[in-house]
């Protein structure tokens, strides 16, 4: 039976249509659109070659096995018959063993195996696509006066951009940008922007560069920031502060001088006027300079002999590789000296890497005291003391750094996969090569040390600070969704790489994840109240690199005797009356696995030092003192 289709039944099979379609074109509106290639220029070069056809043949029977076709005079390499050849053929030629004939008269057929033979060759060529570099453009400052301090001018600075053409027969026909709000355009490769006051945040900068090859340069981005400082208004000009104005640039294309480090990274602007005295780099080495009593350098420079303290109590060692107050006032002359002979090392790196001076030196100071060599319980090595986790944070986040180190140790074509993608052996082999390149100890050089060595390690050092650094900004990222500058001031996070570098990224993401998810500010005051019971050593380790000038002392490590073996029992102990819970160190996310390092033990700091820093008299060392803490 044949039912007639009525306009109130056609109207309700129309709507089930559309409900059943409907939700397919929503379905099919949601699929992404793929995102299309980045611009790369490119253009086609004709290649001439030789060609040579090689024959593998088999002597018994003059059959051909295998043709290849190589492009190099001489025989093929044995990889390019493998990859022409089939397995068997090429198993066979590779174990023939060369034929030689008992008689003249002896037939060729006779020999076992394969050979090869050149059959022909021809020239020949080729299209080949090759990617050309494309044009850049790089930002400096105009207008500041040379004896003003970096970041100072007296006037309202002019931007400088500059652009380049690496191509010879192209060149820049113009240079356009968009400052905060406002577009900007010059002709030619040079072009110079008048710059204004900002707030605090700075202001957004775009900008790129059109090649007469028919393409721009890549879309690059800065942020500006100019404050004025000083008494602008002051009637008639007479004031006692000289007005200036202060200026900064974070971007990839600053060419206007060192930049502080990590700043870009983290987008984040250092306090207006400088950074705090602990982030900052002296006008030259000799602003380095420092006069503490270390009691671990004292003692390990007289158990070296370095030092002759036999004439004081106990040969002025209070424990092995600690001195008491007259060991320490024997060597310290020596200690003088040994606590200073790297501050031009220091300033060197830190004017080539952007990583402040001081930073570096209080940390070599707190973790080492200066003496460079390994402490074989734990693995830590240099001046920083480097562990496997800290080797392996430098090489996961500091990819510049580990396109350089990897081919000394792997070839080329490993290191091109990127350190995450290696294998957990080849890893483990790079980690182990970069603590083995930061140990200095030398039992042939005086003082078993290599200075040589330890000079190259503070480079090391300075790029595993970077690499901390990146890796914080990509935690606070990923929490928060905004850039690290957004949410901490630059000082907070240089705190937080000291925690990072110390206790591990574990320690400081959830210490990050707790003030976030209690809606604190993200600054070193309430992210260090979350920090765990485990990982508060960091707040020590924190105050003693940042606020402390003078007096910085390690904390204890369980055996620091380098080149022998540790003793039974070890010498510190973690006092009976607080408990030593273990930090751990949780993977950094997408990152590899950690293990656990040693517990902590609280700082245990020797006393006051007179004017010349020489201990008061009387004085006695805590015993334990001066050990370099984990």
């Amino acid at each position: 039976m044949i039912r007639k289709l009525t306009w109130s039944g056609g109207i309700g099979l129309i709507a089930l249509i559309w409900l059943i379609i409907l939700p397919l074109r929503a379905v099919q509106a949601e699929d992404p659109t793929p995102t299309p290639e980045p611009y790369a220029r490119r253009t086609t070069l004709t290649y001439d070659y030789t060609a040579y056809r090689w024959w593998v043949v088999e002597w018994r029977t003059n059959w051909i096995a295998c043709e290849l076709v190589i492009e190099h005079e001489g025989l093929p390499f044995p990889d390019e018959i493998r990859t022409w050849c089939a397995s068997h053929v090429y198993n066979l030629w590779r174990n023939t063993q060369p034929c030689v004939l008992a008689t003249p008269d002896q037939p060729l057929t006779t020999c076992p195996g394969y050979y090869l033979h050149l059959a022909e060759q021809w020239q020949a060529s080729r299209e080949v696509e090759v990617e050309l570099p494309l044009p850049s453009v790089w930002l400096s400052l105009d207008g500041c006066t040379a004896d003003l301090p970096p970041g100072q001018c007296d006037r309202l600075p002019l931007l400088r951009l500059e652009a380049e053409e690496p191509l010879p027969n192209e060149m820049i026909i113009a240079i356009n940008g968009i400052l905060g709000d406002e577009p900007f355009a010059c002709r030619g490769s040079t072009c110079i922007v008048p710059l204004r006051p900002t707030g605090l945040q700075g202001e957004t900068l775009e900008f790129w560069a059109d090649s007469s090859y028919g393409d721009s340069s890549p879309r690059y981005t800065a942020l500006v920031r100019v404050l004025p400082r000083g008494d602008f208004m002051a009637p008639e000009g007479r004031t006692d502060q000289t007005p200036y104005y202060y200026v900064d640039i974070l971007s990839s294309q600053w060419r206007g001088g060192t930049q502080a480090s990590c700043a870009e990274t983290w987008q984040s602007f250092p306090e207006p006027g400088g950074p705090p005295p602990w982030l900052s780099t002296p006008n030259d080495p000799q602003g380095l300079y420092s006069s503490l009593t270390l009691y671990y350098l004292a003692g390990i420079l007289i158990s070296r002999g370095e030092v002759d303290a036999s004439d004081c109590p106990a040969g002025g060692l209070q424990e092995p590789l600690v001195a008491n107050t007259c060991g320490m006032q024997r060597a310290y002359d020596l200690v003088l000296e040994w606590q200073n002979r790297f501050d031009e090392e220091i300033w060197r790196v830190a004017q080539e890497s952007g990583v402040p001076a001081q930073l570096l030196k209080n940390i070599f100071t707190r973790e080492s005291q200066f003496w460079p060599g390994i402490y074989r319980t734990y693995r830590e090595a240099g001046l920083g003391q480097l562990t496997e986790n800290g080797a392996d944070t430098l090489l996961l986040w500091n990819p510049t750094f580990f396109a350089q180190f990897c081919p000394l140790v792997l070839h080329q074509s490993r290191c091109d996969l990127g350190f995450g993608n290696l294998k957990a052996e080849e890893q483990a082999m790079l980690r182990g090569a970069l603590v083995r390149q930061v140990n200095a100890s030398c039992p042939d050089c005086p003082a078993g040390i290599d200075l040589t060595q330890t000079r190259y390690s503070v480079h090391v050092f300075a790029e595993g600070l970077k690499a901390n650094c990146e890796q914080v900004g990509r935690l606070i990222s990923n929490l928060t969704g905004r850039m690290a500058g957004e949410v901490s001031s630059y000082t907070d996070l240089w705190r937080f790489t000291l925690v990072n570098y110390n206790a591990g990224p574990g320690c400081l993401l959830r210490a990050l994840r707790g003030a976030y998810s209690a809606g604190d500010p993200l600054d070193w005051e309430h992210v260090a109240a979350h920090l765990e019971p485990a990982c508060q050593g960091a707040i020590d380790y924190v105050r003693d690199i940042s606020e402390r000038l003078s007096g910085i002392q390690p904390t204890p490590t369980s055996w620091v005797y380098p080149g022998q073996t540790p003793p039974s029992p070890p010498l510190v102990v973690a006092p009976t009356a607080i408990s030593a819970p273990t930090p751990d160190r949780t993977p950094t996310p997408g990152g590899p696995t950690t293990t656990p390092a040693p517990g902590y033990y609280p700082p245990i700091i020797p006393g006051p030092t007179q004017p010349g820093g020489y201990p008061e008299p009387g004085f006695t060392s805590t015993p334990g003192s001066g050990y370099p803490g984990p």
